[in-house]
């Protein structure tokens, strides 16, 4: 049986990725370590929590301590690292959290994982790394990493570390790089919940700048199918791109969030723009695909109007966020 440890697994993409897992007929043991920041929402998993194959442990991965304990109890095969601040605009007005969670907590994993002698450790990062795209073009696994925000300044320093630790030590260690995830149960600070939140109570719904910002979509089950893909089948050492195929000016997304809820487009209000707001990300997946079989199965169309459903099913979901009542009996 596989020992398998996920990090940050209450947050949107690593409780997606915890399910996954759960509804595979894989023989395995889980244990999810997150610090339950405010991203973390046991809501996600909470109908999991009694399955005999799942552990939740509460801590941090920049806990030295906490982690060494960790891997000499669970003695893992393997380590999935989701955790990490995410939000740019927090990353803007405060990077220190970012490099605590992002680049130290990184590196506490990995040198936790080559004392351990872990099998395979896969580093979850972003598109961010690579920067702006112009009008045309898309991200290779072999594109520059110019970062323009503490935020993926963080990450592309994670990625950095994960090579070095596979040149240096032989950690065999893997690095995926996805661009924007959507689906059901993300945090409503992201573009997509945001608006829909929003929408719903008739609230003003900010767009940064013109709103012409384009980014590449890509639905959580789509992005979580690809991590257990090169978990399994990829080549150490080695990045991969995963992408949606699916470009869209945020101003676009927006309105189609809008007409879907019959919503008037009035609701939109322009704000100043986000320093160093990328412009354009746009990701090959081609890598991926000629060396793992691995494509995305959720059309945009399917997989927005799932996304938007599952908000409008579960309003005491919202609810909870906004009363701040998620994470009652957890911490």
């Amino acid at each position: 049986m596989q020992r398998l440890l996920v990090t940050g697994g209450l947050g949107f993409i690593g409780s997606a990725f915890v399910r996954l897992l759960l509804e595979s007929d894989r023989e395995f043991s889980l244990t999810n370590l997150d610090k339950l920041s405010y991203a973390g929402n046991p809501l996600n998993l909470a109908d999991v929590e009694d399955d005999p194959r799942y552990e939740l442990v509460v801590g941090d991965i920049a806990d030295q301590e906490h982690v060494d304990w960790l891997f000499s109890e669970g003695r893992f095969d393997n380590v999935v690292n989701f955790a990490a601040e995410s939000h740019v605009d927090n990353s803007i007005l405060s990077s220190a959290p970012f490099i605590d969670t992002n680049v130290r907590g990184t590196q506490v994993l990995l040198d936790t994982a080559r004392q351990h002698g872990i099998e395979r450790f896969l580093q979850v990062s972003t598109d961010e790394v690579y920067g702006s795209l112009g009008p045309t073009g898309r991200f290779t696994e072999d594109s520059p990493l110019k970062p323009n925000n503490p935020y993926s300044a963080s990450k592309a320093s994670a990625d950095l570390l994960c090579r070095a630790y596979f040149v240096t030590h032989k950690l065999p260690v893997l690095v995926t790089r996805c661009s924007n995830n959507y689906g059901p149960g993300q945090f409503p600070e992201k573009l997509i919940p945001l608006i829909t939140a929003r929408a719903l109570k008739d609230e003003r719904l900010p767009v940064y700048g013109d709103g012409l910002q384009v980014r590449d979509w890509l639905y959580v089950e789509d992005h979580c199918r690809a991590i257990l893909t090169v978990l399994e089948k990829g080549r150490p050492g080695e990045v991969y791109n995963i992408g949606g195929g699916r470009e869209l000016p945020n101003l676009e997304l927006v309105k189609l969030i809008l007409d879907k809820l019959n919503k008037p487009h009035e609701l939109i209000e322009h704000v100043t723009d986000r320093p160093g707001h990328d412009r354009r990300y746009a990701i090959s997946y081609d890598k991926l695909k000629a060396e793992l079989g691995w494509e995305p199965r959720v059309e945009f169309q399917e997989g927005i109007a799932r996304t938007i459903d599952w908000y409008l099913g579960n309003p005491e979901w919202l609810a909870a966020i906004a009363a701040g009542t998620y994470q009652d009996g957890y911490k």
